[in-house]
């Protein structure tokens, strides 16, 4: 077939509208497309190459392949369904550009070298037990061991202020309630909260653990204060009520042996990790009613291991009474809490409590404890720092959350699958190590040694719903940054700029960014 001449162009005149081309092969027209494709295959092997343009969205969108605009093949019905397809999705750069942004990020997290990062002088503080931004990412505030608190401008890397004495004990955990408010918690049993325009004195200071108090949560939609403590307490606070004497309190939940809690990001579960490897989880939560002992519905516990596995649990025996971390009764008894129309509705009621026991790859005989507790950011997923009770072994594993239907009425509607993990250096034995999930997910920050990792859910820092694997799979490996001369104890991601945090035993803080 003789190749076919480009069309004859009129010269045009000042001022007149141009025409458009008769859109190309390929390219998305009005109807008229050539009666056979494997003819207008042929001919398009003999048609001149088309005029260079200069590289647009259509093009960007092109070159990502079959997650692009173009993804398929067969003609412009197959590109714009596979253009749908990914929009439906919430993918593509005109669909959620924070998508494309966070791999950004992620490929300047992957570029960072220990000797970009930079020391914070933190003097004889003691060691640093937690890191926290706030909101904003403008201040950078240090839990230190010897009752201060530290606060520097992640920025510019210089000190703004020690709040001396901030508790009569070593600092445990700081959380942020907005850009300017932000609450401590101490071994001294009290929480103290500070305003960061007026940082001579507290705002006020919280007395009801009699324990050591461990972590602070905070549900900015009803402005309750939730901290746990080594007294095995979870205190509700109303800080829209607080004054210089404090703030209104109640006890919201007991529990034997608790290590940590953590509320998930919408506030709908709260979980707790103990001493005794067990992983409590309250559904449909409630934090305006108080759970007194035996006052909750018990799901049935049992142990994370398949999704096989889940669904055969299901139909086991009822919950684990020996060992468990919780004072309850039997299922029976639970039963009686439930209402009656929860029940016609097949439905959980609210603060139904689920006792899991996850599933750690390679565990000793001996146990293992839940000493670090962390959430995913879009609540995919809850992450945990396990060591062997013996403190001969020590992981971090991810669990997704299984959500689904209720078996029965008393049955779980959320259940977690073990999904990623990886082997951690069992150094430092005896101190927690708390890791965290990058703001977009897609990375985790992990003591190591006298380091950080991080760590990802595939090579290409995926986010976990794009690559959940069927079986558990090891947590991969971006980065090692070992810039400390001391065991890492914490590390923290800022909100707002390609920065982590960490800090070690020996009290230094080392902040790590790309250089440019």
């Amino acid at each position: 077939m003789r190749p076919i001449p480009p069309p004859a162009r009129s010269p045009r005149r000042p001022g007149a509208p141009s025409l458009s081309p008769a859109p190309r092969s390929g390219e998305l027209g009005l109807p008229g497309a050539p009666e056979s494709s494997a003819a207008s295959a042929q001919e398009s092997r003999h048609l001149p190459p088309p005029p260079r343009r200069r590289p647009g969205p259509d093009c960007k969108a092109e070159s990502r392949g079959r997650h692009g605009l173009c993804a398929g093949l067969g003609g412009p019905g197959a590109r714009l369904f596979g253009w749908l397809k990914e929009r439906s999705l919430g993918r593509g750069l005109f669909v959620d550009p924070a998508r494309d942004n966070f791999r950004t990020m992620t490929s300047l997290y992957g570029s960072i070298h220990p000797a970009d990062s930079v020391y914070l002088s933190t003097r004889t503080h003691g060691a640093v037990f937690n890191l926290e931004y706030s909101p904003d990412g403008s201040v950078l505030t240090v839990a230190c061991e010897q009752t201060e608190v530290l606060l520097f401008d992640p920025i510019s890397s210089k000190h703004i202020k020690t709040l001396s004495e901030a508790h009569e004990d070593c600092v445990n955990n700081i959380r942020f309630l907005d850009n300017r408010l932000f609450a401590t918690c101490s071994d001294d049993t009290t929480i103290a909260l500070w305003d960061l325009r007026k940082l001579n004195t507290k705002v006020c200071t919280l007395h009801g653990h009699t324990s050591w108090v461990k972590n602070i949560e905070y549900d900015t939609n009803t402005r309750l204060l939730v901290t746990s403590g080594f007294d095995g307490n979870v205190i509700i606070w109303d800080t829209n009520r607080y004054t210089e004497d404090g703030c209104p309190h109640k006890k919201f939940f007991h529990t034997r042996f608790l290590m940590r809690m953590r509320l998930t990001p919408d506030c709908s579960k709260m979980l707790i990790s103990t001493s005794s490897g067990y992983l409590l989880i309250l559904h449909d939560l409630d934090l305006t009613k108080s759970l007194e002992v035996g006052s909750y519905p018990i799901l049935r516990a049992r142990r994370t291991t398949s999704s096989s596995d889940l669904t055969t649990s299901s139909s086991s025996s009822g919950p684990r009474v020996s060992g468990s971390p919780c004072h309850h009764s039997d299922s029976n008894s639970s039963e009686k809490h439930m209402s009656r129309a929860s029940q016609r509705e097949g439905v959980s009621p609210r603060n139904s409590l689920e006792v899991v026991t996850p599933e750690v790859l390679g565990e000793s005989d001996h146990g293992n404890c839940i000493t670090s507790l962390q959430l995913h950011p879009k609540g995919w997923a809850t992450l945990l720092r396990c060591s062997s009770n013996s403190d001969d072994e020590e992981c971090t594993c991810v669990y997704e959350f299984q959500e689904g239907a209720p078996v029965r009425p008393v049955s779980p509607r959320c259940s977690l699958r073990l999904t990623h993990y990886i082997e951690e250096a069992n150094v430092g034995r005896g101190y927690i190590k708390e890791l965290c999930f990058s703001p977009d997910g897609r990375m985790i920050s992990s003591p190591h040694g006298y380091g950080i990792r991080l760590l990802g859910f595939d090579k290409q820092c995926s986010e976990l719903v794009d690559c959940l694997p069927k079986e558990a799979s090891p947590l991969r490996v971006i980065r090692s940054l070992y810039s400390h001369n001391d065991v890492v104890l914490t590390t923290k991601f800022s909100p707002t700029h390609c920065q982590i945090a960490s800090g070690c035993l020996s009290g230094r803080v080392s902040l790590y960014q790309p250089k440019f």
